[in-house]
């Protein structure tokens, strides 16, 4: 069942997760010199993870948001629907985009912060808008809406450590 789902539309489903994994990589390159940099003389709370969890959790996401979006892509029959649930995933993805470049390129975890939380709104709205077009495709967003409320607290309590 999930192969025949999958194998439909090879093209999108390619697609539809390098979109996401491609977004994960610029920011990656133009942040990833504050990361070795700045980032390490941070004061930070004993809950950070370290610093190798990243990337295969981000990867990871980054393929689940793919997958989401595809299963939206190939299955909403209300145009309407898919454009609004569409657009929402790309605002969410410019947002997390966003996030990185404040936090790391412009070393700015204050600032960081509130763009986290409208990307964390932004992710339930997505969410919410997916399930409703697919269960599966919802679903998929869960682990990425968790990933990023512990982001957005460590957020917080690295912006309170680094006053």
């Amino acid at each position: 069942m999930i192969k025949i789902i999958f194998m439909r539309k090879p093209f999108q489903l390619i697609i539809s997760v390098l979109v996401p994994v491609l977004v994960g990589a610029v920011s990656g390159y133009f942040t990833a010199s504050s990361v070795k940099a700045w980032f390490t003389t941070l004061n930070k709370p004993s809950f950070n993870p370290p610093s190798y969890i990243f990337a295969p959790v981000w990867t990871t996401l980054y393929i689940l948001m793919g997958i989401a979006f595809y299963l939206i892509w190939i299955k909403a029959t209300d145009m309407a629907q898919q454009r609004k649930a569409m657009i929402m995933y790309f605002i969410q993805l410019f947002l997390n985009f966003c996030w990185s470049f404040i936090f790391f390129y412009k070393e700015r975890p204050d600032l960081a912060f509130i763009e986290i939380v409208f990307l964390w709104a932004s992710i339930v709205a997505t969410l919410a808008l997916f399930y409703r077009i697919s269960k599966p495709a919802g679903w998929l967003l869960v682990p990425y809406l968790l990933w990023v409320s512990f982001a957005s607290v460590l957020n917080y309590a690295i912006w309170q450590l680094n006053p």
